[in-house]
């Protein structure tokens, strides 16, 4: 099922932004083999991130390890690893060697520095790549420092996504040429790319100000976070003039001075804010429902499955009792499948060993030197 059934994956294991691309491309079909390390302990306890996978344990570090991943690289569209530059060189199954094997493999290298530059080499993470792309500076409150959006900016959006999306794309091209390549997705670059409209609004004098004064950043009272009358928030979005409107009726200050001068804006932050404070957030959101104000109830990550919108598009689904954001997007032919659960640590390599034709006794050799768990 789903638009990528048919598409072989091989996995080398990694934390967050791989396995999310990977995920992504097990969500639409993919058949996903995720190589993990045989002593490995998992980060996150059945993470969702690796739903939809099969799993198998290979010592990578061992000659043997190293010609089971090229020989699963042989019958694969797509290797996806996450290692610093010149690791999978050093294990035996860099680019060259696995092109070698399969000149179809597209080769997926997902770092957060990039595969050369200056940094290529250090260690790092979401808050330090989003940092050097720009990314950081603006978020924020005017008059503080800029606040980080936990890790999905550079990780998931900037990282994993970008990541699957260079896979595809890769593999469209390989349709006319019929030969793989390397796709080099960095978080750096990803982050940097997400900021292309603030660098437009920049380059046409709309972004003027320090963080938290503009339009998108909080800087203009019609855009902004209020907190409700029991203590929880909702979010206003209101910057066209008609949506305006719905959202000064419905919040009952008709009488606000215009928001057409920002001398006055200051004055109507004051009373947005206060007559947000008048009520629930939920009896807010109860106001705002038919109508739009751009006015919407902030939800923590618990609430957000039970809201009637997600309920009725299904966009969260419960996999084994787990409550969980459902594959995106949607196919009108091929949908996707409710993802599998994730797999413990090697409780496939047997059933993947024997796809690849390794013989029975091979593996029980493997299993017994330890480079197969």
């Amino acid at each position: 099922m789903g638009p990528l059934a048919g598409l072989k994956v091989v996995e080398l294991a990694g934390l967050a932004p791989g396995p999310f691309g990977c995920m992504v491309l097990a969500d639409l079909g993919a058949d996903v083999i995720r190589v993990d390390r045989p002593a490995a302990v998992p980060a996150v306890p059945g993470d969702f991130l690796g739903r939809g996978r099969r799993s198998i344990a290979v010592d990578t570090r061992t000659p043997e390890g190293a010609e089971l991943v090229l020989k699963l690289l042989e019958e694969a569209d797509v290797l996806v690893e996450g290692f610093r530059p010149g690791v999978t060189e050093r294990l035996g199954f860099g680019p060259a060697q696995a092109l070698a094997r399969n000149p179809r493999l597209i080769y997926g290298r997902l770092t957060g520095w990039g595969q050369d530059g200056p940094l290529a080499d250090r260690a790092g993470h979401d808050i330090n790549y989003i940092s050097i792309a720009g990314a950081l500076e603006p978020l924020g409150r005017h008059g503080g420092p800029p606040s980080f959006p936990i890790n999905i900016l550079g990780d998931f959006a900037g990282g994993g996504l970008l990541l699957a999306l260079g896979v595809l794309a890769a593999l469209y091209e390989r349709e006319r040429s019929g030969r793989g390549q390397v796709v080099d997705a960095a978080m750096v670059d990803g982050s940097a790319l997400l900021t292309t409209f603030l660098h437009s609004m920049r380059s046409a004098g709309m972004w003027r100000g320090p963080r938290g004064t503009n339009m998108l950043d909080g800087g203009v009272p019609f855009y902004d976070v209020y907190e409700a009358a029991d203590g929880r928030h909702v979010s206003v979005g209101a910057l066209e003039e008609k949506f305006y409107a719905e959202l000064v009726r419905v919040l009952g200050i008709e009488d606000a001075p215009s928001r057409d001068d920002p001398v006055n804006w200051p004055e109507l932050r004051e009373r947005i804010a206060a007559a947000v404070k008048s009520r629930t957030r939920d009896e807010w959101s109860e106001l705002a429902s038919g109508t739009d104000a751009c006015l919407a109830p902030v939800l923590d990550p618990g609430e957000a499955p039970a809201h009637p919108h997600n309920a009725a598009r299904g966009a969260f689904v419960s996999v084994d009792g787990r409550v969980q954001p459902a594959p995106a997007p949607r196919f009108s032919r091929t949908p996707a499948e409710v993802p599998a659960t994730p797999p413990t640590i090697g409780m496939h390599t047997n059933e993947v060993l024997e796809d690849i034709g390794v013989a029975p006794e091979q593996i029980t050799e493997l299993r017994r030197s330890g480079v197969i768990a």
